[in-house]
């Protein structure tokens, strides 16, 4: 191409790459905006039509002067750069995204600026700066089509003024979101026709007449920068601008300033500063150096100011958590400064998704997007944020920026340190005299470009004033001579004084004073207002940019500890990145505070956060990238300052210390220019072309305008040279390691793992390509389902592995949540692509709302209570309880239920979750989905699920999660009822299954109990098995808080009766909404005079895993129960000859003792039943019975069973004994006071009110001594006790001194952790 000449060549080295000119071309006359097609396509497509046939009419409903029409690029220069390549449609689009707008002169035609920033494939960004203003129409066509728009759109109205006027609103009823949303986005109305929509009928008077009114329409000027230098170019473009429309015309034509600013203005090196040239006034700009943040020119000051602190800093939380964010604002400006501002904020990370600050309004079908993004649109002035009907709602983050407010997602963690943070912030705001409350006032007009007053004065400054680079406007000979003799009377200078003092103003000495105060400053570096201005912004964009910095500073110092380098060369880390885990996320999360963990949990599964590690790991091979390597600096720098390593586990909140550092180094480059660039100069222009017009932008030659200078630019071959330099020493390692192209396509692929459309291409809107663009979120869904449920069951196994004894534990229960969280975000949006008609904010909710209308409407028809045909029953999981109905419905009606829950999205996901934890989730959604009718009415056929193949695969994948458990549902909701049904099951015997007393029990689980329950007594219900045997049982059904997992049920009786003696196999109890039982297994009797004399016992519990042919390849639950055993008698130990060894006593001890230990080094919230391991099988009582059994005297008295609890009563009487108290008193007082302890405990014990029975009561001395740290002081005691030798044989454990002390130090260990016993074991005890 001509225009890739040499001036072209060093284009990364200049300031702009392209000067652009968008509007009308005279040339073409109107065209529709391609907006209108679009949308009809999208329409027939909705309704099943065929798009192609779909024929594209004219809107006569509204009037011309509200429409949009067809804007053209009518200019750029250069024709194109190869390193930044010129997207015609884009950049058109960009610039004008509303397309062209008309005005009279009865509207308001103020110039508007703003910027926008196009993404490319590879990340990568260009910015735009547009100045758009108005120009009068002098094309008799244009003025002729307008006046017959007008004309239609009259006759077009008078029409429809005799029809009903609610007729045209009840037949768009049924339009789809995104037309609503379309309808309600058209273009800002003008002042005056807003105020002619209150009258019955503004047409003719709001309308255009040729002959009486004056047309204008939208044109932009535009520069194109490859960095954000914003005010640099506003100030630019204004001075241009006020060029064209001053009444004088400038210095030098148009063609100079613009060649300079493309041509002869290179970018300030790192660290350095610029000055060049605009029209009128010299223009400044800095580059922060190496080790700085990087260049950030939007004013953040501004963004705070339209949003308030706290809102800011709860939009910056969603933007890192990387939800769905929707700017909504009329002006695009304001758009640009918060979307660039808070993605600034994210230093040392990036945003990795789809990123469009101004959304164009032929791009509104990207809403529909299934992906996080962040993007920005701009509102109808007057328009009800209630009447914006969006595709998805469940994940969004909604941002009103006019008017000050946001709308935040269900479910959203708080950044760490909050309110310290926001505290500091505002500090900052309010040393610049910025409010932290943002704007309470009205909302600004649109931007507008002001002229200054400098720029008045200076219409007729001369070229060679601008060359010397003279402060133009010096005061003259005359004034300088009055104000030195002004300034050297004293008599004058106490008069100015007293003036002063009592309010009058002396205004020419003041001025004069001023002014020359200024050119003093001048002379040594001083500012113009609008520099000072741009000096106090950018000191205000460091310091708070620094305090962000420094927030990830703290949370991340010591990042580098965990992340995972284990390939040892690019190549292997490439080829098997998606297989790789690159950070560890539990040992990174054990070591942070627990205040950080909710959002720490969530943001480290980000995409952000992913490349930040990736990129931290190619650093090995390749050089660092440019934020990692300031980030890491920072990192070295603190720990040079910090003598001692901080805590990593303090939550103490730091403040940033390096404010004042960062805003002197702007200070010092704005004050010491480095570089000034070539000044405006004039061209080998042709004579006659480009004549001034005042008030008309000329049409520029682009001969002198295609192509820079050749050899005669110093700084731009300066910067090149030094760029050059640079690339040869940076490392070349890859290039020994893989081929170029190959290098290349494997970074591409490890980069874009996960990632989605980062940005919509904007050059083609053609149907083929939405299709197009719809099938990648297609696929990009199903692949992160795929790697979601990949990561949740390779998670989840591991953690179970781990409670059956292998490995080591990788998942923790913080970490499962935000996993399942992010599952059911997934699912969402899943179900939000693709809607046709928007019911509420949970696509997911609605889809089940209409399923449950219809499945209810088709029981009602048939007239059946039976439920459906797909609703299947589960098999009973144990003797006794009826089996539960299975279905979608079902489930819903558990969920809708829960008063708990005020929202959609919340029994959206309170629904996935029940559905998960039931091992249903997968089965259900195929149901759903099964009605294909509703699936085609609610969804249009692009949508995720009318792909057949995509829907099987991503149904399959959930499928995978049925191998684990979860109590998502059960541990998360931990407020709501739940209903239970408990089943009794006496031994078969119908004499023993027979009682008179009136039994009770009480269930209790890790959140609570459910109080004593009253059992009626006599009421026997029977049951068959599989093979006709009868059963009997008791059943009771009771409603209570979520009890959580079960651990523990106490049951009883009152001993009233004949009957009173009660021999019980086991209790059953189950969760009436999740399904999940518990077995508590018995096999004793309750009564007096019978067994242990017990009339009530606490029994531990066990998950039942259900064995039926629709469970295969369950694992055992997450956290399953020993199950309770039958107290070990004498005559059971005699009986059966199964005592154990001395070795297993001893390994069964150490065994319960080491459970108890590592109970507490979990998380607190992830520990479970202390309750099981203290009283379950191979618990500590049950290894300490065990070892008091071992050499127990076997002999009968009188066919009476002796227990454990008769040898602590002997030993009690005998300690009581005054003889053996007064031996007892000779000895260390330590050994008194344990004998003193013992004997309260087992005398507390004896008279507590309930019948616990001996063995019961053995238990809880034990549980009792454990937790008071009294079982190591006591075991001394028993075994030196006199009684021993009657009741032990001489090789008993108890009796071997070495045996003792063994196992004294074993217990001494627990003397580190807090024992808190369950009321069920300690109801009664008082000492």
């Amino acid at each position: 191409m001509s225009a890739t000449t040499s001036g072209s060549g060093s284009a990364p080295c200049r300031f702009a790459h392209y000067f652009i000119i968008c509007g009308i071309d005279n040339e073409t006359g109107l065209e529709p905006d391609a907006l209108a097609a679009l949308y009809q396509w999208l329409e027939a497509d909705r309704q099943g039509k065929d798009p192609a046939a779909v024929a594209a009419g004219e809107n006569f409903d509204q009037s011309p002067l509200k429409r949009t029409f067809k804007s053209k690029v009518l200019a750029h220069y250069p024709e194109n750069i190869e390193c930044n390549p010129f997207d015609q449609d884009a950049v058109n689009m960009l610039c004008m995204p509303k397309g062209l707008s008309f005005r009279t002169q009865r509207d308001s035609r103020a110039p508007q600026y703003h910027s926008f920033i196009i993404t490319r494939e590879d990340g990568s960004r260009t910015y735009g700066f547009v100045h758009t203003f108005y120009e009068e129409v002098t094309s008799p066509q244009i003025c002729s089509a307008m006046q017959a728009l007008h004309q239609m759109h009259q006759a077009e109205h008078n029409t429809s003024a005799h029809n009903c006027p609610s007729s045209s609103s009840s037949s768009s009823s049924s339009s789809s979101s995104m037309d609503s949303l379309a309808s309600s986005l058209e273009d800002v109305e003008s002042p005056s026709s807003s105020h002619g929509n209150r009258r019955s009928c503004g047409c003719s008077r709001e309308g255009y007449d040729s002959l009486r009114d004056t047309l204008y329409v939208s044109k932009a000027a535009c520069l194109i920068t490859p960095m954000p230098f914003m005010h640099a170019c506003k100030r630019f473009l204004s001075q241009l601008h006020h060029a064209v429309t001053s009444n004088q015309p400038p210095p030098l034509p148009l063609e100079s300033y613009i060649y300079n600013i493309l041509f002869e203005v290179p970018l300030p090196p790192p660290g350095r500063s610029l000055k060049f040239h605009g029209v009128y006034e010299p223009i400044l700009c800095q580059r922060p150096g190496v080790g700085e943040l990087p260049l950030a020119d939007f004013p953040l000051g501004e963004a705070f100011r339209l949003l308030g602190v706290e809102n800011l800093v709860q939009l910056f939380t969603c933007v890192l958590l990387e939800m769905q964010i929707l700017l909504y604002s009329q002006d695009y400006q304001r758009l640009m400064v918060v979307a660039e501002g808070i993605t600034t904020l994210l230093f040392p990370f990036q945003w990795q998704h789809v990123y469009v600050p101004i959304l164009p309004a032929s791009l509104l079908h990207f809403l529909d997007a299934p992906v996080p993004y962040l993007m920005g649109l701009q509102s109808k002035e007057g328009t009800d944020r209630s009447k914006l009907e969006l595709p998805q709602e469940a994940n969004l983050c909604f941002v009103d920026i006019d008017n000050h407010c946001i709308e935040l997602p269900e479910d959203f963690p708080q950044f760490p340190n909050k309110t310290e943070f926001i505290q500091e912030l505002s500090e900052v705001l309010l040393s610049f005299g910025l409010s932290p409350d943002g704007g309470n006032t009205s909302p600004a007009p649109p931007a507008t470009t002001q002229t200054s007053t400098l720029e008045t004065e200076l219409k007729s400054t001369s070229l060679s004033e601008l060359d010397d680079d003279r402060r133009n406007g010096n005061l003259g000979g005359e004034a300088l001579d009055v104000l030195e003799l002004l300034q050297g009377n004293p008599t004058l200078e106490r008069l100015q004084a007293l003036a002063k003092r009592t309010g009058v103003k002396v205004a020419r000495l003041e001025a004069l004073v001023a002014g020359q105060k200024a050119i003093g400053e001048e002379g040594v570096g001083g500012r113009s207002p609008a520099e000072e201005e741009e000096l106090r912004n950018a000191k205000l964009n460091v310091q708070l940019r620094e305090v962000f910095a420094a927030r990830f500073a703290t949370m991340f110092a010591d990042y580098e500890s965990f992340v995972i380098q284990n390939s040892p060369d690019l190549e292997s880390w490439l080829t098997n990145r998606e297989q790789m885990h690159n950070f560890d996320k539990a040992s990174f999360l054990s070591d942070q505070p627990e205040p950080y963990l909710p959002f720490l949990s969530h943001f480290i599964e980000t995409q952000m956060f992913a490349t930040f590690i990736d990129n931290k790991i190619i650093s090995q091979w390749e050089e660092k990238e440019t934020l990692l390597r300031v980030f890491d600096g920072r990192i070295e720098k603190a720990r040079l300052y910090n003598v001692r390593a901080p805590s990593l586990r303090s939550s103490i909140y730091q403040k940033c210390t390096f404010l004042k550092e960062s805003a002197q180094a702007i200070e010092q480059r704005l004050k010491k220019i480095d570089h000034t660039a070539i000044h405006p100069h004039l061209l080998n222009m042709k004579i006659g072309q480009g004549k001034y017009q005042q008030g008309f932008f000329p049409k520029l030659q682009a001969d002198v305008l295609a192509s820079g200078p050749t050899s005669n630019n110093r700084w731009s071959s300066r910067t090149c040279s030094t760029q050059r330099r640079v690339d040869r020493h940076r490392p070349q390692n890859e290039h020994f390691v893989l081929d170029n192209d190959l290098k290349e396509k494997y970074m591409q692929e490890a980069r874009n793992l996960g990632k989605n459309l980062r940005q919509p291409k904007l050059s083609d809107l053609s149907p083929a390509v939405i299709a197009q663009t719809n099938w990648k979120f297609v696929e990009g869904l199903l692949k992160e389902c795929k790697m979601k449920t990949k990561r949740m069951l390779v998670e989840k196994m591991g953690r179970e592995a781990v409670e059956l004894g292998h490995g080591e534990a990788n998942i923790t229960g913080l970490e499962e949540n935000t996993l399942i969280a992010s599952l059911c975000d997934l699912l969402e949006r899943i179900w939000s692509h693709g809607l046709q008609v928007k019911q509420g904010k949970s696509a997911l909710w609605s889809h089940l709302l209409h399923y449950q209308a219809r499945e209810e409407k088709n029981e009602l028809q048939t007239e059946s209570p039976v439920p459906n045909v797909q609703e299947k029953r589960k098999p009973e999981s144990s003797i006794g309880l009826p089996a539960l109905r299975v279905s979608v419905i079902q489930d819903m009606r558990h969920i809708q239920s829960m008063g708990e829950i005020k929202t959609d999205v919340g029994r959206a996901r309170a629904w996935i979750r029940l559905s998960l934890e039931k091992k249903l989730l997968s089965q259900h959604l195929k149901q759903l989905l099964s009605n294909q009718t509703l699936t085609k009415k609610l969804y249009k056929r692009y949508a995720f699920l009318r792909c057949e193949e995509e829907k099987e695969q991503f149904l399959f994948h959930l499928l995978s999660l049925n191998a684990v458990d979860y109590f998502c549902f059960t541990c998360v909701f931990t407020t709501i009822m739940i209903p239970y049904r408990a089943v009794i099951i006496p031994i078969k015997k119908l004499s023993n299954a027979m009682t008179t007393s009136n039994p009770w029990l009480c269930v209790s689980g890790e959140l609570g109990d459910s109080g004593v329950r009253q059992i009626t007594k006599n009421v026997l219900e029977m049951t068959f098995d599989s093979a006709f045997r009868p059963h009997t049982h008791f059943s009771i059904a009771f409603k209570c808080q979520n009890l959580g997992k079960l651990t523990t049920v106490q049951l009883g009786h009152d001993n009233s009766g004949l009957l009173a003696k009660w021999l019980v196999d086991c209790v059953m109890v189950r969760n009436e909404i999740s399904g999940h039982t518990y077995k508590f297994p018995c096999g004793r009797w309750l009564g007096k005079g019978v067994d242990d004399g017990s009339l009530e016992r606490v029994l531990i519990g066990e998950l039942v895993v259900p064995c039926n042919d629709d469970d295969g390849g369950r694992t055992p639950p997450l956290q399953r129960s020993p199950s309770q055993i039958r107290r070990i008698s004498i005559t059971s130990l005699t009986a059966r000859g199964n005592k154990p060894t001395t070795v297993q006593i001893q390994e069964s001890i150490g065994e319960a003792v080491n459970n108890i230990i590592k109970h507490f080094h979990k998380p607190e919230k992830e520990r479970g039943s202390l309750t099981v391991l203290m009283c379950g099988e191979g618990g500590l009582v049950w290894a300490l019975e065990q070892f008091f059994y071992h050499g127990f005297r076997t002999a009968r008295l009188f066919q009476k069973n002796v227990f454990l609890w008769d040898f602590y009563e002997r030993a009690v009487a005998f300690m009581v004994n005054a003889d053996y108290i007064g031996d007892i008193q000779e000895t260390p007082e330590p050994l008194s006071l344990t004998c003193e302890s013992l004997c309260r405990y087992v005398n507390a014990i004896n008279n507590m009110p309930r019948s616990i029975g001996k063995d019961g009561k053995f238990q809880l001395l034990v549980c009792l001594g454990a937790r008071d740290r009294l079982l190591p002081q006591w075991l001394p005691l028993l075994a030196e006790c006199p009684v021993i030798t009657r009741m032990y044989e001489e090789n008993a454990l108890l009796r071997e001194k070495l045996t003792v002390s063994s196992l004294v130090a074993v217990l001494q260990t627990l003397h580190d952790f807090h024992i808190t016993l369950e009321t069920s074991l300690t109801k009664g005890f008082e000492l």
